[in-house]
């Protein structure tokens, strides 16, 4: 059948090829979003962390696990947030809703999608992308670790266990895993660091109690710090350096020696030292970093509270199973003495041996307490 025509031109081919392009563009598939490597997944989770950090209320907890690997392409990162124990249902909802919506604010500019689960405390979720689970996040109301703590203590009189973790103050990362141990620990933060004074704010906003990690002379060429307590100052120095270093570490209620083992040997620099520690109603905790120490007695005969290290050191050897039989010594301690005071450091192999250690110390007879219910 001859073809309609306009201006001389057929219409047919027009329509020909007019709906041949169209099936063409509508067959044409959308491309694949990119798919992020581990490396790029464990970066947002960390702004993810950032944003969450700025959105939240002091005394939220954040921890975060970066599980996603080229490995095993099913793991995602994990997010998890807790948040301080509310007033009201109505100012968690709140805290909440602020928390989502700067996470939101991220997913969004990553191209991700939200995916919502079932959770019997709290808000969990997972991030998409691409139909894959990239993030899972978890948002739920926690005691305050102090709170929690005592809530699950056995009863008093039982024997005691004061975990001191020594120099904080230049990882941050390593103190948000401390927060993370829902326990009543006892950080001694070293002044003068990078983050010294917010973690001690912070750490005393959670619940954790706060000491001044005092750098002190040693004997051994160890890594000094800037300044230090040495023998042959005098009492006007030794006050204005504990001075400074306090207001440096905001929340201290007590001091221990850091290093120190040329310090704490000598008895005139503990004599201008105690002095000190008592006008500033601080107690006193003998690391023993040396057996020539004359610091606890010292702390005792001028009337501050004071106590030492009675059980090894924890980490000496940085393995979790190393640092795990010492966490064993230190309960056994604890049950045959009554009270230990144990003292160890924020190495992975530590925390690590920490997690999975402490939910024992209960069921074997021994109340993990803060290092201030230990001294006399």
């Amino acid at each position: 059948m001859p073809g309609r025509s306009c201006g001389g031109f057929s219409l047919i081919p027009l329509v020909v090829f007019l709906a041949a392009f169209s099936l063409a563009s509508g067959c044409k598939k959308a491309s694949p979003p990119e798919r992020l490597t581990p490396a790029k997944i464990h970066a947002i989770t960390r702004e993810l962390s950032e944003a969450a950090h700025a959105a939240a209320p002091k005394g939220t907890q954040i921890h975060l696990a970066l599980e996603a690997s080229a490995g095993n392409p099913e793991a995602a990162d994990r997010l998890d947030i807790t948040l301080p124990k509310g007033e009201a249902d109505s100012v968690a909802q709140s805290e909440t809703a602020r928390i989502q919506q700067a996470l939101g604010s991220v997913a969004t500019r990553h191209g991700f999608t939200e995916a919502p689960s079932e959770s019997r405390e709290g808000i969990l979720f997972f991030y998409l992308r691409g139909g894959t689970r990239t993030h899972q996040v978890h948002i739920h109301l926690r005691m305050a670790a102090a709170e929690q703590a005592r809530s699950s203590s056995p009863q008093p009189n039982g024997a005691k266990l004061a975990i001191i973790l020594d120099d904080l103050g230049s990882d941050r990362r390593a103190a948000e895993e401390i927060f993370d141990l829902p326990y009543p620990l006892t950080v001694s933060v070293l002044p003068n660091h990078e983050h010294s004074r917010e973690i001690a704010e912070e750490a005393e906003s959670r619940g954790y109690q706060v000491m001044l990690h005092l750098p002190m002379q040693a004997v051994a060429s160890e890594k000094r710090e800037a300044q230090e307590l040495r023998p042959g100052m005098r009492a006007g120095e030794v006050s204005k350096l504990v001075h400074q270093f306090l207001a440096n570490v905001p929340g201290a209620v007590g001091v221990n020696n850091h290093q120190g083992s040329e310090a704490t040997s000598n008895p005139r620099l503990m004599r201008e030292l105690m002095p000190v520690l008592r006008d500033h109603h601080l107690f006193y905790i003998d690391s023993r970093t040396t057996a020539a120490t004359v610091a606890y007695q010292t702390a005792q005969s001028s009337r501050v509270p004071s106590a030492f290290r009675n059980v090894p050191f924890l980490d000496d050897v940085e393995q979790v199973e190393a640092v795990r039989k010492q966490l064993e010594l230190a309960l056994r301690g604890a049950r045959e003495k009554g009270e230990a005071v144990a003292i160890g450091h924020p190495h992975p192999a530590t925390l690590q041996a920490l997690r999975e250690v402490l939910p024992e110390a209960q069921s074997e007879g021994v109340q993990l307490a803060f290092a201030s219910e230990l001294v006399h």
